[in-house]
């Protein structure tokens, strides 16, 4: 005669086994299919144009994404160039903003299926501090543009100087002229 309860016990640790197998299989596929392919330079440009003018980026995190914004009407926004978010974070917070911070959500969606960390827009109204409305939404495409674009000249970059920001913006500009050496 077996042990019902042992029996009970192999059963749960057969489904562990197998759920965990399929989480892994699961995770597998959404991993390969997260595989950054080569940047283009049309994709870094658009990129770089949502940062600009869509999103408007810099009128918190600045033209260079180092923290020194270009109205004063905006809240502070990180220094972006002293970041360690990979490209996936980055487009998670670009995605689904900061919770209780400044940093808005550019998916439209963001909280209205608990896409975003879990919550709902009525969640939201819990934090002290308020996530204010993005100037304008982002498409996934879009988010993750700037998000490459991002990754290729700004996060992890360090302090902007001439030789940067002639790379930055592709050729000499005037402002890269008021920079350091």
């Amino acid at each position: 005669m077996t042990n019902p309860r042992k029996e009970s016990m192999r059963l749960r640790s057969l489904r562990a086994t197998f759920t965990a197998a399929i989480v892994a299989i699961a995770f597998g596929v959404v991993a390969s299919g997260q595989e950054q392919k080569p940047l283009d330079a049309g994709d870094i440009a658009e990129g770089m144009r949502l940062f600009q003018q869509k999103g408007n980026c810099q009128a918190c995190h600045g033209w260079a994404g180092d923290g020194h914004k270009t109205d004063s009407q905006m809240p502070d926004g990180a220094n972006l160039r002293e970041s360690k978010l990979n490209r996936t974070n980055l487009i998670m917070v670009i995605k689904c903003g900061i919770l209780n911070s400044q940093m808005p959500a550019f998916d439209k969606f963001a909280y209205s299926d608990r896409r975003c960390y879990g919550k709902t827009s009525a969640d939201l109204k819990s934090y002290p501090t308020r996530m204010p409305d993005p100037p304008a939404t982002l498409q996934q495409r879009e988010i993750e543009l700037v998000a490459d674009f991002m990754i290729a000249k700004i996060v992890g970059k360090g302090p902007m100087n001439q030789a940067k920001c002639v790379e930055f913006w592709g050729s000499e500009k005037d402002v890269c002229k008021e920079l350091p050496k």
